[in-house]
């Protein structure tokens, strides 16, 4: 025998149908509506996991960085090389990998304390005019073979890697201590797994400009590496903090410099002009008259440079010279 309801089931079962009925019935659209929603378009391939404060902030950081690895590739390779960071945008690793031209200079990179790693690919339309450059060539007619490098190319762009993890370890101490070093070179970027195809990366793009040759060079950051740090890329915080910091250490650290520098000081008594009849012919005892006054004050250079005027005089046991004022540029001496 089938079970029978009881009032208060049958007053449960009534109003879930009489509810069920208003969200069927049609909207009054006379009536203004009481709430409105802010919809938006969200992506599940690719999700924004670091907010645009915190991606200005490391274009920020990286911006220091391109311009610490252009002077450093000026001063190696003895030509004027112009490093810009051109975008910088969140990507799938997937999406980054596909995006590499095959093969490419791609160089797998540890940030210790930081776990996981990094990738720093180099396109091969600079990488081989750096080398050519490092070998002695002008550039001018160099072709791009569609080629792995040789070891003794992959040699010769360490010296350029090292020279780019120097100055990423350099920017990146501003905001966490890490040091960057080179775990492995790869030809082909799509052998190398370091996180989930669909995990998110942060891509920064770099244009590197030598002579007449151009191409360009991108760091790959996961996001799992830079999770436990990513609340320090807040940008007001950070880049004030990071503004304040660098002035007061330099500043400091000029200060400390300068009181340790070694001057030269000269004091002039006068000059005037002889004959080399003259001068050949001076004996102990004769008097050489200046064209200075003896009432006027003596000028004191500082490397070769009018700094002070003052009197001479007596301290001690010692010539000394009382400073008065502050000489002009030209006064003569």
């Amino acid at each position: 025998m089938a079970d029978v309801l009881d009032q208060s089931e049958v007053d449960a079962l009534l109003a879930a149908m009489d509810a069920q009925e208003s969200e069927d019935a049609p909207i009054d659209i006379g009536r203004p509506a009481q709430t409105t929603k802010d919809v938006r378009t969200y992506d599940f391939k690719r999700p924004e996991r670091v907010s645009k404060d915190q991606m200005r902030a490391l274009e920020s950081i990286h911006e220091g960085f391109a311009r610490s690895l252009g002077a450093a590739m000026s001063g190696l390779l003895r030509t004027i090389i112009e490093v810009r960071v051109a975008t910088i945008e969140q990507l799938t690793y997937s999406e980054f990998i596909h995006s590499l031209p095959n093969p490419t200079n791609f160089n797998l990179l540890s940030a210790e304390p930081l776990e996981g790693q990094m990738c720093l690919e180099i396109s091969p339309l600079i990488i081989y005019p750096i080398i050519d450059r490092l070998l002695g060539g002008t550039n001018s007619t160099l072709f791009i073979p569609q080629r792995p490098l040789t070891l003794i190319e992959l040699r010769l762009v360490g010296r350029i890697i090292d020279r780019a993890l120097n100055c990423l370890t350099e920017v990146w101490s501003n905001l966490v201590p890490v040091k960057f070093k080179l775990m492995e070179t790869e030809s082909n970027p799509h052998l190398v797994q370091i996180v989930a195809p669909n995990e998110v990366v942060v891509v920064i793009g770099f244009e590197l400009k030598m002579t007449q040759r151009a191409g360009t060079m991108s760091l790959c950051i996961p996001f799992n590496v830079i999770e436990p740090v990513v609340s320090k890329l807040a940008t007001q915080g950070w880049l004030a903090y990071q503004r304040r910091a660098n002035v007061e250490d330099r500043s400091q650290d000029i200060v400390d410099s300068l009181q340790d520098a070694k001057v030269d000081i000269t004091v002039y008594l006068g000059e005037t002009e002889v004959t080399v009849g003259e001068l050949l012919s001076l004996q102990a005892g004769d008097i050489i008259q200046t064209l200075k006054p003896a009432t006027s004050d003596l000028i004191l250079q500082v490397e070769g440079k009018n700094k002070f005027a003052g009197r001479l005089g007596k301290h001690k046991d010692s010539r000394a010279l009382k400073i008065t004022r502050t000489a002009e540029i030209g006064e003569k001496l």
